[in-house]
């Protein structure tokens, strides 16, 4: 029995002994403390700093309130690069579905993110990517560019100077097969029987992770039929149409993998998987099995499972479009009702203004709502705000209660309760946003802890935490990273193991729990299993803290995401673990010696590519991550100490006004989707995460919380 428990069975046992409840109060004080400075030394206060932020703050609520939707719920654009968008017009050119309404949207788009050098990044100011301008180019030529416009011209030139076509990752290879660009034998081999295999088998749809998952079931469909589409000159096997990108257009037959002479002795699993694509390439593909016809049922019915009503597939747009895709080789009609609904669901994920039309990769609005909740109740406003409740109320509604979920496949004893991160996505609930909505909830009521949709959270999370004491994104012990050494896998991406990040998210939440369950009559079943999970999920934290002190963020750019949200989660445990203050204390000196000169914090995306301790931390300073390290620092750290003031100054100083309140501006990303391959922007990251800051240091060091009827804050009356 821990220490929690201890204390609250003991208080169960002696409620009416006042000597029980000196001792509980005594323990409960130590219990619960964070470690800082020694408690009788006055904080110096910078009064004109101090009204500043809370100035800020109030813009800042304003601009929140603002962009909330009628129903109460918010979600800010989600950016990533033009790939997302130039394989939606693939999509389009493959069903044979008129662009000329959108094409010079698309195209304004697309041109918008290109270099001066005529390239595609990633992100920006990143290093420009073959694959992502080969896509664009290949976009743009599908929508009517002419291959003598200079934005072509130059895009030609650059791809030509870095290696050509041939440099094209696997991801775009398939792509470029559909239209007889390249042949499909430069592509894996990915037999549809592959689907048959059981889930205790070691290699299974179900050891890969949720996102790989969703996409490599279409793609058994598609590589089965090998389909060769029509561009704008026609559908050959062999189409000229992009030859001006190759160094050699006669030689299209681009090699994949390891060579076996060269994995051989080296790397088992790179040697093996590379032996087994050679022996299928061989056998063409298997397409002669006799279980051939019946896996592409099973994947058909597999694909129609995982599709939500309005014809959504995971919240996710890239297997939503090979799903359509596989679906219509299959003898879909584009015209049917299943196609339809998968068309206009994807066109839910569109966006058109002034910058032209983009599709987004994903949609943010249950990640969006419980941290603008957290960020408003943070800064004042009350939690008997009715747009505050109006947000709770729509955020509870989206709990993921019923029957469906991959995660149930090695976890079927395991009630369901998590939350996912889309509108529509039953299943693929994912921790990190169950966790928040937790928090949320409890931190704008604390009688929910005990309420039914926490309870089942809670338990949910619990049933989710991994063999090594981490806590995944989607899945449960989905760690088998052998499988990145598959021949398609060219992202590293095809696992979801334990990661910090979630980790400490996970232990915020649970040590929140384990903070308001004092005197809350919660079954001390439920706080055993709470506190058992938090001491592995410690010693998880222990084993993977990096010899600088860091921590690797998996979701967030990159070790300033890693190390705040690990030391938020530890700031519960404190006195609780004797081991914590070992991790804490390196964590916030390298948090210290990562601040900029101008105070601010920031780092580069290039730490995924390159995880040497000494390009950790460093980057123009950004207000998402700049409020990531005042949060991690104020879990240990005085408010007045000078990193904290300078970096709190930064953001009051560099808030913008927008609308008729206050936000930031962000022009870098700071999210991730594959780590090195795919970076996110979230357009509210920029907003929410330097409010939390503010408002947490603003109460620091004397608090906006009580008074929120001053008049600072927006009322809803």
């Amino acid at each position: 029995m821990g220490p929690v428990v201890e204390i609250l069975s003991k208080e169960r046992q002696s409620r009416y002994s006042l000597e029980a409840k000196l001792e509980l109060k005594t323990v409960r004080d130590e219990l619960f403390t964070v470690e800082g400075l020694p408690s009788n030394r006055p904080i110096e206060v910078d009064d004109e700093l101090r009204s500043k932020a809370i100035s800020s703050l109030s813009a800042a609520s304003k601009y929140a309130f603002n962009q909330m939707r009628p129903d109460g719920h918010w979600i800010g654009e989600f950016l990533s690069n033009v790939t997302i968008t130039a394989e939606h017009i693939f999509l389009r050119q493959t069903l044979g579905i008129d662009l000329s309404a959108s094409r010079y949207a698309f195209q304004r788009f697309i041109l918008s993110q290109q270099k001066q050098d005529g390239s595609w990044s990633i992100a920006p100011k990143y290093p420009s990517d073959v694959s992502t301008s080969l896509e664009a180019y290949l976009a743009l030529k599908i929508l009517g560019a002419p291959e003598s416009a200079p934005q072509m011209l130059q895009a030609k030139k650059w791809i030509l100077q870095n290696g050509g076509a041939a440099k094209m990752r696997i991801f775009t290879r398939i792509f470029f097969a559909m239209f007889g660009l390249v042949p499909w034998d430069a592509v894996p081999q990915v037999p549809a029987e592959f689907i048959l295999l059981p889930k205790q088998s070691p290699i299974n749809i179900y050891t890969m992770a949720s996102w790989a998952r969703c996409l490599v079931v279409p793609l058994l469909i598609i590589r089965h039929h090998q389909p060769i589409y029509a561009l704008p000159n026609g559908a050959f096997a062999d189409n000229d149409f992009l030859d001006e990108l190759w160094l050699d257009p006669s030689n299209k037959l681009m090699p994949y993998g390891t060579p076996l002479a060269q994995s051989w002795g080296n790397d088992f699993f790179d040697f093996s998987f590379n032996l087994i694509d050679k022996a299928l390439w061989a056998l063409g593909g298997l397409r002669r099995s006799p279980l051939r016809t019946y896996s592409r049922r099973v994947a058909v019915k597999w694909i129609l499972d995982h599709r939500s009503s309005d014809g959504d597939c995971a919240g996710f747009i890239l297997p939503m479009h090979q799903n359509l895709q596989a679906l219509v080789l299959e003898g879909y009609a584009v015209s049917d009702p299943v196609i339809r609904a998968g068309i206009a669901a994807i066109e839910r994920f569109a966006l058109e203004d002034e910058g032209g039309k983009r599709i987004q990769g994903i949609l943010s609005p249950t990640w969006d709502t419980v941290f603008m909740i957290r960020a408003l109740l943070d800064s004042g406003v009350s939690s008997t705000d009715n747009r505050i409740q109006k947000a709770v109320e729509w955020t509870k509604a989206h709990q993921i209660l019923g029957p469906e979920g991959d995660w149930r496949v090695y976890k079927p004893e395991l009630a369901p309760g998590g939350f996912a991160f889309e509108y529509s996505n039953n299943c693929y609930p994912d921790i990190d946003d169950t966790a928040v909505v937790i928090l949320a909830l409890l931190e704008q009521d604390s009688r929910a802890i005990d309420s039914p949709c926490v309870i089942a959270a809670a338990r949910w999370i619990l049933g989710m935490q991994n063999s090594d004491g981490g806590w995944a994104a989607f899945d449960h012990n989905n760690d088998k990273l052998y499988l990145n050494r598959l021949p398609f896998s060219d992202m590293d991406a095809l696992c979801d193991p334990s990661t910090a990040d979630i980790t400490g998210r996970v232990l915020e939440t649970f040590g929140k729990m384990l903070e308001l369950a004092r005197g809350k009559h919660l079954p001390l079943a439920l706080l055993e299993s709470i506190e058992a999970a938090c001491k592995r999920g410690i010693t998880y934290l222990a084993a993977t803290q990096e010899e600088d002190g860091s921590w690797f963020g998996r979701w967030g750019i990159n070790y300033l995401s890693g190390t705040s949200n690990v030391l938020c989660g530890l700031a519960y445990f404190h006195t609780s673990y004797p081991t914590v203050k070992t991790l804490v204390t390196p964590a916030t000196t390298w948090l210290r010696s990562m601040q900029n000169p101008d105070g601010g914090y920031g780092e580069d995306a290039m730490t995924y590519k390159d995880r040497s301790p000494s390009i950790r931390g460093f980057g123009d300073s950004t207000p998402t991550q700049t409020a990531w390290a005042i949060m991690g620092l104020l879990t240990v750290t005085s408010p007045d100490e000078d990193c904290v003031v300078r970096a709190v100054r930064w953001l009051v100083e560099r808030q913008v006004e927008e609308g008729s309140g206050g936000s930031w501006e962000e022009e870098k990303y700071t999210a991730v989707g594959f780590p090195g391959h795919f970076y996110i922007g979230y357009k509210f990251y920029r907003h929410y995460f330097p409010m939390i800051a503010l408002a947490r240091w603003v109460n620091a060091v004397g608090g906006v919380r009580g008074k929120r009827d001053s008049g600072i804050f927006l009322s809803d009356s």
